[in-house]
């Protein structure tokens, strides 16, 4: 696929990002997710662009350290605009570095509901019932062709998608630089991520209290209670709790064995429930 005229990135640079993606979830964790496979593919391009710039090149690599998830098989496309955008930002030095994070993190979201609903719950069905159907019979063609039909377009939009994220980013970014719109987007995205966080909070973090209040037909749960005032405040107010320790420069590890700790009390003294 051609790629915008550039004088420092080339194709085999992006085809460098290209191989190294299909690693992207090879150290996923529970504190960044993707955050190491993400680094891992992007920094080549980040060493050639800031190769005469130590102090961007360390700041860059912490940058793409920060936590992110995506549907892995769409990774290359912000990996694609990312690179585009820290090409520009070695170049300005009006740059506004917070937009290449922002930019990133705003795409999470809907690129994560489009790919897991086509790739997971589509095309992984078609290919399993197609593989399942053969392989109960005994034909050889079942695992294989599973294999095919379900990874020949997850590489395809793989390859196409980072080329596209490249020259899209790197048009796109050049407009907006010279309109003055980076600041609006910038704050636009900004806002768009924090509404995928808060989602996140509400459908991924869980916190149940079953105690109740009154006896008989006029028990009310605690829970309830706390929902009638803001459905979801509970998971909420922890996850407040949580980013505050994490904002004090309690470690990781010591908040993961504080909520364990939390949720084995929870459990014991009946406090907290399924």
């Amino acid at each position: 696929m051609k790629m915008k005229n550039s004088n420092l990135i080339t194709k085999k640079d992006l085809m460098r990002t290209f191989w190294r993606s299909f690693t992207a979830e090879w150290s996923w964790n529970y504190e960044r997710q993707m955050n190491l496979g993400y680094s891992f593919a992007i920094r080549p391009a980040l060493e050639k662009i800031y190769s005469q710039k130590p102090e961007q090149l360390t700041t860059a690599y912490q940058r793409h350290l920060e936590f992110y998830n995506v549907t892995p098989w769409l990774i290359t496309f912000p990996l694609g605009i990312s690179i585009a955008m820290e090409e520009q930002n070695a170049v300005n030095e009006n740059f506004d570095e917070s937009s290449i994070n922002d930019v990133k993190i705003a795409l999470m979201g809907p690129l994560s509901g489009l790919g897991d609903s086509f790739f997971w719950g589509t095309l992984r069905v078609i290919a399993t019932g197609i593989g399942t159907s053969l392989a109960m019979q005994g034909n050889i063609l079942g695992p294989l062709l599973f294999l095919l039909i379900f990874n020949i377009p997850a590489i395809i939009a793989r390859y196409f998608g980072l080329f596209i994220g490249y020259n899209i980013g790197a048009s796109f970014i050049e407009k907006v630089q010279k309109t003055g719109l980076m600041d609006k987007l910038s704050y636009g995205a900004s806002i768009l991520g924090l509404s995928v966080v808060g989602a996140m909070v509400a459908t991924m973090v869980t916190l149940n209290m079953p105690l109740t209040i009154g006896s008989g037909s006029d028990a009310t749960s605690l829970q309830d209670i706390f929902d009638g005032i803001v459905p979801q405040i509970l998971p909420l107010l922890f996850t407040l709790f949580i980013f505050l320790l994490d904002r004090k420069g309690l470690k990781a590890h010591w908040i993961l064995l504080l909520i364990a700790g939390i949720g084995i009390f929870g459990a014991w003294s009946g406090l907290l429930g399924q």
